[in-house]
């Protein structure tokens, strides 16, 4: 008897998979299982994650694809496809920050880098899955990982933040327009991780400090606790979830 909660004959597609939030999704999917395509900028990280998850006895790809690059969104998609078969499961994390600062002091580089992959990156994965599946005649689940920064203030990441708040509404819209066709768009919404991408934080005591002390469960997360909500979202136990976003923080955001 299956679990409740499982992907069994669903691929899923996994960006930004070499570490982190995303290797720990992939992980999940994989052990409830799914096959997995892993895709991050640089082949050698996401294989090296790729061996880490063969080990737990995951079926796993991997493949390079900068994800604000949208010839190499579509070479992604058809890779996947032609090693899998198909996609069922979308899962939008790859991202990037490289402005950590007031807003004011953010250039014209740095944001277009930011909303490229973010956001751009999002849609156009998104699209291209989604049309796979309406050519299937398929259900689907995608799911965008989003941030609290999204939801509120950010300070320090003010230009991410609004990449983010841009995701959680791309989320809604996505999930009015397709929902017709059986697919599911959603999005969780992660505090503090505890992630090389969070290091800016995570290695500053004073401001670990400043978040944990407005946080009830008084610590930030590990990867693998963002990723059973992915699971969730992406088997049938959520089938009537869609335009949600998951909020994952310890609390952050109700103080």
């Amino acid at each position: 008897m299956s679990p409740w909660i499982h992907v069994e004959g669903k691929v899923a597609l996994v960006t930004g998979g070499s570490r982190g939030i995303g290797e720990s999704i992939a992980k999940a999917l994989g052990q409830s299982g799914a096959k997995v395509a892993i895709a991050s900028r640089k082949i050698e990280g996401v294989s090296e994650a790729a061996e880490r998850l063969r080990a737990h006895g995951i079926m796993v790809e991997p493949f390079a694809c900068h994800t604000g690059k949208t010839d190499q969104i579509e070479a992604l998609v058809k890779a996947t496809i032609a090693r899998f078969g198909k996609i069922d499961i979308l899962i939008n994390n790859a991202a990037t920050n490289p402005h950590f600062g007031p807003m004011l002091t953010g250039d014209d580089g740095a944001f277009d880098k930011t909303f490229e992959v973010n956001v751009k990156g999002y849609l156009n994965l998104a699209k291209a899955v989604a049309r796979h599946l309406v050519d299937r005649g398929a259900p689907g689940s995608i799911i965008h990982v989003a941030s609290i920064m999204g939801l509120a203030s950010a300070p320090l990441q003010g230009i991410y933040g609004m990449t983010k708040a841009a995701v959680i509404s791309m989320t809604k819209t996505l999930a009015m327009e397709l929902g017709g066709s059986g697919i599911r768009v959603n999005a969780i919404a992660p505090g503090l991780v505890e992630t090389k991408f969070a290091q800016a934080i995570v290695a500053n005591k004073d401001l670990t400090d400043r978040e944990l002390a407005r946080t009830p469960l008084g610590r930030y997360a590990q990867p693998d606790e963002i990723a059973g909500a992915a699971l969730y979202l992406a088997s049938d136990a959520a089938s009537f979830v869609t335009g949600h976003t998951l909020v994952i923080d310890g609390g952050r955001t109700i103080a």
